[in-house]
């Protein structure tokens, strides 16, 4: 039986070290690559919008996921709220713009995670959780000491800080990033953030380092690795030969990848004009020809 990682780093004491320093980065905030050196534990805000404690919007089991993580039972899914990248795009605007949740205390999120793993879940998925790494690391070692046993999943844009995601090392079994743009112009009309690139580069990089790639166990259940996700957008807007080229060559062939096709216009994705319709059924095949032709062939496939 499948033991997570974050049992030993428990039982070594090396957890508290880990909340201990992820609180100390709060006072001049430099968790994710905006770097925004605000005092969150004054209650000053950044570009997250989000103090000491963090928000949620929802949490509850989720069916809509890759494959490996949701099996018979779901995903335990726990959506935080607000973001560090901020895409204009964004299918949960509500959620990530404009700050629909609660927030929320780290007992309160230790609750959550207890309660998904009681109601069956095959992980716990923390949705946009690159702001909050202080929030979960915390809740974790108080789920721990309630019972806490399933793999953690840490579902994120990809835009995150290396030093932030060692802090996370031997603590999250699975990495779930998306890499979204090739392009630091796309990035930069997106998502103001035209360093998103090498960011995504060097985060995944530093991911895959820590856990190696995918590890599915014969119930078909993800327990270990990297998965990549990728978001296919209109008129080749992604550079996804690009990305597949580096994850291939760069990461590893044997990456677990989800070539996604369902963009929609959402947000203010009409202030971008190559942004302004659906993803064409063309596209979404020439992304997956794309993959197979860099060296990509497992490939999660849409129900």
């Amino acid at each position: 039986m499948y033991e997570p990682v974050y049992i030993k780093t428990y039982k070594e004491g090396l957890l508290k070290e880990k909340i201990k320093k992820a609180l100390e980065i709060l006072s001049s905030c430099s968790l994710c690559p905006r770097k925004c050196g605000i005092d969150r534990l004054s209650g000053e805000l950044g570009a997250c919008k989000t103090g000491k404690n963090a928000s949620v919007s929802s949490y509850n089991p989720h069916f809509g996921e890759e494959s490996p993580l949701v099996g018979h039972n779901g995903s335990g899914t726990i959506f935080f709220t607000y973001c560090s990248l901020l895409c204009n795009f964004c299918q949960n605007y509500d959620i990530s713009h404009e700050g629909s949740g609660e927030e929320v205390s780290c007992e309160q999120i230790a609750c959550m995670m207890l309660f998904l793993q009681n109601s069956g879940c095959h992980n716990i998925n923390f949705v946009t959780p690159s702001h909050v790494a202080f929030q979960i690391l915390s809740a974790i070692e108080t789920a721990i000491e309630n019972g806490l046993s399933v793999p953690l999943v840490y579902n994120t844009s990809g835009y995150d800080s290396v030093e932030t995601l060692k802090l996370l090392e031997g603590v999250i079994d699975i990495y779930m990033p998306d890499f979204k743009f090739w392009d630091p112009k796309v990035a930069e009309l997106t998502c103001e953030a035209q360093d998103y690139p090498e960011i995504a580069r060097n985060a995944i990089l530093e991911m895959h380092r820590q856990v190696g790639d995918l590890v599915i166990d014969k119930s078909g259940l993800a327990r270990h690795g990297l998965l990549i996700r990728h978001l296919v957008l209109p008129h080749g807007l992604a550079g996804t030969q690009d990305i597949m080229k580096f994850i291939a060559q760069k990461v590893s062939s044997n990456s677990y990848v989800n070539i996604m096709p369902q963009y929609r216009p959402c947000g203010r994705a009409n202030e971008v004009k190559e942004l302004s319709r659906p993803l064409l059924p063309k596209e979404y095949k020439a992304a997956l020809h794309a993959a197979k032709e860099e060296g990509i062939t497992r490939l999660d496939m849409p129900n």
